[in-house]
């Protein structure tokens, strides 16, 4: 199994900044992919970044430019940047692992979630 903690996380108004860090534990040797999904009230999660083993990033459309995902494989960690938040940020946010209990499939493990509140 792979365990997932969150921190960070809270209310921040509209153009500020706040970072999520996620430290994971457990078989961290088989992890592959790692990520952030938010979800909205009334909405399905969504992802809103991720990061391979080697560095590789991809992110949504609606925060292109604006969040930076990194990740320390030797302090099995994972982050989230945001910048120039906007009140349709506000959600609920998942850190996220992909992970091989075999070779040749794939698990979810996912984050307790952190609240984030983009608001005047």
């Amino acid at each position: 199994q792979v365990q997932l903690v969150q921190s960070g996380g809270g209310l921040v108004q509209p153009g500020g900044s706040l970072r999520l860090s996620c430290v994971a534990s457990g078989r961290i040797f088989s992890i592959n992919d790692m990520g952030w999904y938010r979800q909205a009230p009334g909405k399905q999660r969504e992802l809103v970044a991720s990061i391979t083993r080697g560095g590789t990033t991809k992110y949504a459309g609606s925060v292109k430019g604006r969040f930076t995902i990194s990740r320390d494989n030797a302090k099995n960690t994972v982050d989230l940047q945001m910048n120039s938040l906007k009140p349709e940020d506000t959600a609920v946010y998942y850190c996220n692992a992909k992970w091989s209990p075999v070779i040749g499939l794939q698990s979810d493990s996912w984050g307790q979630g952190t609240q984030v509140i983009v608001s005047s």
